[in-house]
């Protein structure tokens, strides 16, 4: 009798223990708003406490970190320059200071996400230092961001400022297919979702014909079903029959329609398709939305994207894109981006506008007699080019610009990167020293930071410090 009472009394215990473990963790690690701090003793603990956990991966090991904040940047950049310290030098500098913009940033997104019906709590963890937890996670550079959803880590490679980060993160938890049963519920899902990210809307459709590309492609996109809606509504998103599945882009005021076939391959290159707007201006955030797309690029470089002409020319790239659904179209302006036109081999001399298709890495490639878009008749002109591409009618190029070069050097491992930084900043200031205070600086007019440059931090997925 007693042998068995001990048994039983074990046996209670044994089931109490998870359940004290579990409210021991959920002690541990409060959902305040707070960003919390983990170690290799408790990071496995957060990570099956909380289904949802947004994990920043960081090395407090520069000094330039602890200095710099979004303020300061550009007073620094000119105090730097003044120095005659170059743009190169402080490219670098930058880099190095965008963990400290995440540690505010990071603070300010914890706020929000905590109070969400479905709260994700942030984190952080210095790599630098658990180094079985950077191991273990593949952690190859900094800040290195990922996601935990149900204790399963994805990479996060969205924006960093808290109001984007929120949108981004609140996406993470969303159903990966809503149901919208009603007109106003359609109304509703397409105010809640914002303009971030492209809306997809399928009417007269099942959930499960969409929901395996909608769980692949939860993070590029909104996928929804209608089951309740009017002809009015059909009217409003303009399709005449169903099933029919509209893809929406809020930010550039565009949507298409798919009629099928909705076999799997199909649904698909329509769904990877409609992730880009047809004719995409090329900035630093919109290159990140070019990373996962394997299409080559057909790229315009125009004098100035804001102008007539060009909002003209655009609207014709947009039509050539509806039937060239296997490119990418994208535009951008010499007065807007000029380092990262210098990389195609385009200067003030340069004929404008001027096409070239684009691997979207370091090749590139012209197209024999088309070598710029006159005035007229660029509808034509925009079809001999494409027609040009595809018979094969083209020179090869290798983009050798020293700005893009200069950017890949520095994406060396830890060590190397600091080693790096002192040399320069020791050669620079001799080389200062040894020049008139009046002298010219070099630095081209524009952004500190090119898109050719934000295009090669995104190739090694957006960590700007690689370690070794």
């Amino acid at each position: 009798m007693l042998h068995l009472r001990s048994i039983c009394i074990f046996t209670f215990l044994l089931f109490l223990s998870p359940l004290a473990l579990a409210a021991e963790q959920k002690q541990q690690f409060a959902v305040d708003g707070n960003v919390l701090e983990l170690d290799e003793s408790n990071f496995d603990a957060a990570i099956s406490t909380f289904d949802y956990i947004f994990v920043d991966f960081y090395a407090p090991w520069c000094g330039h970190c602890k200095r710099l904040s979004p303020q300061k940047e550009a007073v620094f950049h000119e105090q730097q320059s003044s120095r005659g310290y170059g743009k190169h030098c402080w490219r670098l500098i930058l880099a190095t200071g965008l963990a400290c913009f995440m540690v505010s940033e990071l603070n300010k997104a914890a706020v929000n996400l905590a109070v969400l019906k479905q709260p994700i709590v942030i984190a952080k963890v210095d790599a630098g230092k658990y180094s079985r937890l950077a191991s273990k996670y593949e952690i190859d550079g900094f800040p290195t961001l990922k996601i935990f959803m149900h204790g399963v880590p994805t990479d996060y490679y969205g924006p960093r400022k808290a109001d984007l980060l929120v949108q981004f993160l609140t996406k993470f938890v969303a159903p990966d297919v809503a149901v919208l049963n009603s007109d106003p519920a359609i109304s509703e899902f397409i105010e809640e979702a914002g303009r971030t990210f492209p809306i997809v809307i399928g009417f007269g459709l099942n959930e499960s014909v969409i929901s395996h590309l909608a769980v692949k492609y939860k993070k590029n996109a909104w996928f929804s079903v209608a089951k309740g809606y009017s002809n009015k509504t059909m009217e409003y998103y303009d399709f005449d029959k169903v099933p029919a599945l509209v893809a929406l882009h809020p930010s550039y005021n565009e949507q298409n329609i798919f009629y099928g076939p909705f076999e799997e391959k199909f649904l698909e290159d329509y769904i990877k398709q409609s992730l880009l707007p047809l004719a995409l201006p090329i900035n630093q955030d919109t290159l990140k939305a070019l990373k996962d797309d394997k299409r080559k690029i057909v790229l315009t470089i125009m004098e100035d994207e804001n102008d007539e002409r060009s909002k003209g020319l655009v609207k014709l790239l947009k039509a050539a894109a509806s039937a060239n659904r296997d490119l990418v179209f994208a535009f951008f302006g010499f007065k807007q981006w000029q380092d990262f036109a210098e990389s195609f081999e385009v200067s003030k001399k340069t004929k404008l506008p001027k096409m070239i298709v684009w691997d979207g890495d370091e090749e590139y490639s012209s197209v024999i007699g088309s070598d710029s878009v006159e005035d007229e008749d660029q509808g034509s002109q925009i079809t001999r080019f494409l027609q040009g591409y595809r018979e094969g009618n083209v020179i090869q190029k290798h983009i050798t610009s020293d700005a893009y070069k200069a950017f890949r050097n520095s994406m060396f491992g830890i060590g190397a990167v600091i080693l790096i930084l002192v040399v320069i900043l020791v050669v620079t200031m001799m080389q200062s020293l040894k020049e008139e205070p009046s002298r010219e600086q070099v630095d081209h007019p524009g952004s500190s930071i090119s898109p050719s440059e934000a295009k090669e931090a995104l190739r090694s997925g957006d960590k700007e410090d690689k370690i070794d």
